[in-house]
């Protein structure tokens, strides 16, 4: 099989292509594994959303559904059954991913209860817990970038375990996130544990940045607002990139931590899917381009991408000032950043809060059927 030309071109820029995406039936009909050669993907992410969708679609979880409610198994021992099991197999669907590139990519992310969001102690507990059930070296706990999820991500990293940081939409808090990761390396380096093995990605939102500020950019009217709809997204993004390039590519933090075998915390683009039709297709793809950089991205995104994104090398290096000049842009017509980033994250938090109890839902009724 040969892998599609854009995609590829994508992977050599330096950008690791990932999958929004899992379910079983994904997993039994080889179609993983065919996106892997035909389409360069070399990870895959969760969510709530993804599993309540996997779930109630087809009957491919129903006979182990059935066999946990012979053995009287509550709906939260169900999904956490479950879904760890897809998440272990798609693990070893991508091991070899996870060997061929050094334990950087090959990655397969879970992600804690999103109930927890605001509980710092519970969520390393269940990080922890999900680590040890899954019992694979290429997975991820994804933990959100909340203010109880910062302690909770050095918490995790100080432990060994590699953490995909979700649910991050502002450049203050990806430089807390940061912040965050490297106390957890320091940590775990006065542990004794290897740093080498210690993965992470930082998941910074982009499409959804795009759809409040434009909705209040509609809001304030006038030519200058409404010529600003969909930079923000983008610029946002290569904001948080030159922060990237601050805190890894040279601060002294780091370094000490890189002499003792400590990997870079990528950034990884989320949400990807351009929700406005008025926009490009693969406008969060194309555009968002550099080295040491994950895209995970949903099918149709990638299928847009495999078709015609046009891949023209980095798209973000050096382009710090340009993106500033955006938000300062932003600010002067009268949008509040500050607020934005807040509506967006509680937004985030409730998205997936709503999307977890639909699926504790649909499960009970599942296991009440299958009883």
């Amino acid at each position: 099989m040969t892998q599609n030309p854009n995609l590829a071109a994508l992977a050599a820029a330096g950008v690791s292509v990932w999958l929004d995406d899992l379910s079983r039936d994904r997993l039994q009909t080889g179609n993983l594994q065919e996106l892997i050669d035909t389409k360069s993907v070399v990870g895959v992410t969760t969510n709530p959303s993804i599993f309540q969708a996997a779930l109630s679609k087809g009957n491919a979880y129903d006979a182990q559904v059935k066999q946990l409610a012979d053995r009287g198994a509550d709906v939260d021992a169900t999904i956490r059954t479950v879904t760890t099991d897809d998440v272990r197999n798609a693990c070893d669907v991508l091991a070899k991913q996870y060997e061929l590139s050094d334990g950087v990519d090959g990655r397969v992310s879970i992600e804690v209860d999103p109930r927890l969001a605001h509980d710092t102690d519970k969520t390393i507990l269940q990080a922890v817990e999900l680590w040890k059930i899954v019992d694979r070296p290429n997975l991820l706990i994804k933990i959100p970038a909340t203010e109880a999820g910062l302690p909770a991500i050095t918490a995790v990293i100080a432990e060994g375990i590699s953490v995909n940081v979700t649910l991050i939409f502002s450049v203050e808090r990806h430089r807390a996130v940061m912040d965050a990761y490297l106390a957890g390396l320091e940590a775990a380096a006065a542990a004794g544990h290897d740093l080498s093995r210690i993965h992470s990605v930082a998941s910074f939102f982009v499409s959804r940045v795009d759809t409040e500020i434009d909705k209040r950019l509609e809001d304030i009217g006038g030519e200058e607002a409404l010529a600003l709809r969909g930079k923000a997204g983008v610029a946002n993004a290569r904001l948080a990139y030159a922060a990237y390039e601050e805190v890894f590519l040279g601060g002294d933090r780091f370094e000490a931590l890189k002499s003792k075998g400590a990997r870079v915390q990528r950034p990884l683009w989320a949400s990807t899917g351009v929700k406005n039709p008025d926009y490009s297709d693969t406008l969060y793809v194309t555009e968002l381009v550099a080295p040491n950089t994950v895209n995970t991205m949903p099918e149709k995104t990638m299928d847009a991408v495999a078709d015609h994104g046009v891949v023209t090398g980095d798209t973000i290096t050096g382009r710090g000032a340009e993106s500033q000049k955006v938000f300062d842009e932003l600010a002067a017509v009268g949008i509040d950043l500050t607020d934005v980033f807040l509506a967006l994250e509680n937004e985030g938090v409730e998205k997936f809060e709503k999307s977890w109890q639909e699926l504790l839902d649909a499960t009970q009724g599942q296991l009440d059927d299958k009883k």
